[in-house]
């Protein structure tokens, strides 16, 4: 997204100083004098602001493009040459190597990240298996077919939802490590939404439940968001969620 504010801000280059141009050119120099100030320093705060904004935005892009560690005195000089039209500091091969180390640099931290990930999907999956079992042992609750656990926690008495409702909840959802990864009442706002357009878990789930009721459900990754995780969500998550349903449409 930077990087496109960048480019869009680049393509304003030309119009900025095309205004500033024709302001200078079509200003009087009798009683216009004072305005005609006015516009020079306005110009000189939107050089200053534009140099700015492309320095800031430039390093959020070095960022986003993994940490590259960069010397600012080396990189003003680069962009200075740049911008005066003078012969590069580095010829052709050099340039080529520059570009061979930073991709070898890239794919190296890809690699890491791929194996941080896939590390955390491997102790997810552990926990969510001997998380399962034991909550699964207890007396008070119920496993379905699916894998997905439940307890009641208070029998609601109204009408029970379809595969096809729109319901109104309030709930939290935790990781089994106990860690809360969302909650409408943290929220202070009950969350509303279609049985046909949540995690299988859910669908599944509050069609087991009555308006006025609440429930605590255990739900298997392959019920939730499975080997792909989710926003503070790891890969192969098992997810605990206590639900109190609050109406059905």
């Amino acid at each position: 997204m930077i990087k496109n504010i960048l480019i869009n801000t680049i393509a304003l280059i030309p119009l900025v100083v095309c205004s500033s141009t024709w302001a200078a050119d079509t200003t009087p120099d009798t009683a216009a004098a004072p305005a005609s100030a006015m516009t020079a320093a306005a110009t000189e705060n939107l050089r200053q602001d534009l140099s700015y904004f492309f320095g800031f935005s430039f390093g959020n892009m070095l960022k986003e493009g993994g940490n590259i560690d960069i010397d600012l005195t080396a990189l003003s000089r680069g962009m200075s040459d740049s911008l005066e039209d003078k012969v590069p500091n580095l010829d052709e091969a050099q340039q080529q190597s520059v570009i061979t180390a930073i991709r070898a640099q890239q794919e190296a931290l890809q690699a890491s990240r791929a194996a941080a990930q896939a590390e955390m999907a491997n102790q997810a999956s552990g926990m969510a298996i001997e998380y399962l079992k034991e909550n699964g042992a207890k007396p008070e609750v119920t496993t379905t077919e699916s894998g997905l656990q439940y307890e009641h926690l208070v029998v609601g008495e109204g009408a029970s939802p379809t595969g096809n409702n729109t319901v109104t909840v309030h709930y939290t959802g935790r990781l089994v490590s106990g860690e809360i990864f969302d909650s409408s009442i943290e929220r202070g706002t009950p969350a509303e939404f279609g049985l046909n357009q949540v995690i299988a878990g859910w669908t599944e789930g509050l069609q087991l439940m009555k308006i006025g009721g609440k429930t605590r459900f255990t739900i298997p990754a392959d019920l939730a968001y499975g080997p792909g995780g989710t926003r503070g969500i790891p890969p192969n998550s098992a997810l605990i969620f206590e639900v109190e349903l609050l109406d059905v449409k």
